[in-house]
């Protein structure tokens, strides 16, 4: 299948099987990145390019919709100058080596589009001689794309720490979204690991991003033909478990880039173990997937559901609970707030009651404008009742479970989660 794809690249004399053993090692060193997201761009095909950005996803996401789109995710080389504890392709790792030339990515690129198997291009690149030198090639392959292939599909560019607003600028013309790894969430993490980095140097490429959006923001408000400058915006990176932090470190960090610079996404990976180092965990101890997953619910509250960092995380409260989502150990530690009347609570307080979400507020609000809401209204709506209704009631004789303490109702619903999960799992076992 890879020899069909490869036939149709744009030179006749590339070494297929040189390509094909560069993509296997650079596709692979790619895995650990896991910063890709739907798209967010709107760049249009005029109808003579080849390809189209739109807002509905790329980068092997899923759309609201279900579908599954997906792109060519490699890194441009995964030869590195510096020794990053964590880091696959740290320069003193043992691991075989290999580097795209600018032309085959570009080659890649469009072979793999025409047959319909990416959507747009994921590149990411060891640093090799410095910085900017790293990015000059990045952007020569987007460039190439857009200028020569007439490609407008999705563009996603690592930026590389340290590389000059000269070129963070250019970068931001021909690509879709750019993003810079911050890695480590905290500055004594990263020395610790990766005393070569500076962290202003991840900061830096951030705030020129930022600047730029904000200027084409304005200019194209003036004037229509302003080029566009990464329409998706920005996202960054941050290893979770490689260097001991707390779920509020890694939180507070992940704030602070979505105040300071805009982030469009912050996304947390769990260390995975793929090098032996004093420094880090030992291997056989990788970051549970629950946690990764207990992270980004709590990432959710903070973008969509108007809480402040602090008061999911703080002094008292340094890591999220395992056994249920933030939203309700939140509710739990603030029994005194609940429970809510449905309809006459404000938006935002519905927003905190576990087993509601943000569609559903919005249907509540939009519904309790022409009836009192009671418990059949809620269900039609579609809240998860068994959780909500320790918090919530529809009338103002109701009354709620306040006497049981926070730990008991912890466990009622969390039988109660347990009890419809062998429900439906029973139902399932049935059709067969």
């Amino acid at each position: 299948m890879l020899d069909k794809i490869l036939n149709l690249g744009q030179n006749p004399k590339m070494n297929f099987d040189r390509i094909k053993e560069k993509l296997n090692i650079l596709a692979d060193a790619a895995k650990y990145d896991v910063s890709c997201s739907s798209s967010g761009s709107n760049r249009k095909n005029t109808g003579k390019g080849l390809g189209d950005s739109s807002g509905m996803g790329i980068c092997h996401s899923y759309t609201e919709d279900g579908r599954c789109v997906s792109l060519l995710k490699i890194l441009l080389t995964n030869h590195c100058i510096f020794d990053c504890a964590y880091c696959v392709t740290r320069k003193s790792n043992d691991v075989k080596r290999a580097a795209f030339k600018v032309q085959e990515v570009v080659d890649l690129t469009i072979s793999f589009y025409r047959r319909n198997y990416i959507e747009g291009l994921f590149l990411s690149s060891g640093i090799f001689k410095d910085a900017d030198y790293t990015m000059e090639r990045l952007i020569q392959v987007a460039k190439k794309l857009r200028l020569e292939e007439n490609f407008n599909g999705y563009i996603h560019l690592k930026s590389i720490p340290g590389a000059s607003d000269e070129l963070m600028r250019e970068a931001g013309l021909y690509a879709d979204r750019l993003s810079v790894n911050i890695e480590i969430p905290t500055k004594s993490g990263l020395k610790l690991l990766a005393p070569d980095k500076n962290h202003e140097d991840f900061l830096k490429p951030m705030k020129k991003v930022k600047n730029e959006i904000m200027q084409y923001k304005q200019e194209s408000r003036l004037i229509k033909s302003t080029p566009k400058y990464a329409p998706a915006g920005q996202s960054t990176q941050m290893i979770v478990g490689a260097s001991g932090e707390s779920d509020r470190d890694i939180m507070y960090s992940a704030n602070y880039f979505y105040k300071k610079f805009d982030m469009k996404r912050v996304y947390y990976s769990g260390y995975v173990p793929v090098t032996t180092d004093p420094r880090l965990p030992s291997i056989g101890s990788e970051v549970p997937v629950l946690r990764e997953s207990r992270l980004y619910q709590t990432d959710w509250l903070l973008r969509f559901y108007g809480f402040d960092v602090r008061e999911l995380l703080n002094q008292d409260f340094l890591n999220l609970e395992m056994d249920i989502d933030p939203k309700l150990s939140w509710a739990l530690r603030n029994r005194h707030l609940f429970p809510v009347d449905i309809n006459t609570a404000e938006q935002q307080m519905l927003l905190r009651v576990p087993g509601i979400g943000v569609r559903s507020v919005g249907k509540i609000m939009q519904a309790r404008k022409f009836r009192r809401l009671n418990w059949e209204h809620l269900k039609r709506i579609g809240i998860a009742s068994n959780r909500a209704k320790y918090f919530i009631t529809c009338s103002p004789g109701e009354v709620a479970l306040k006497d049981s303490s926070s730990e008991h109702l912890k466990q009622i619903i969390l039988n109660n989660s347990a009890s419809k999960f062998r429900k439906t799992f029973s139902s399932q076992l049935s059709l067969f």
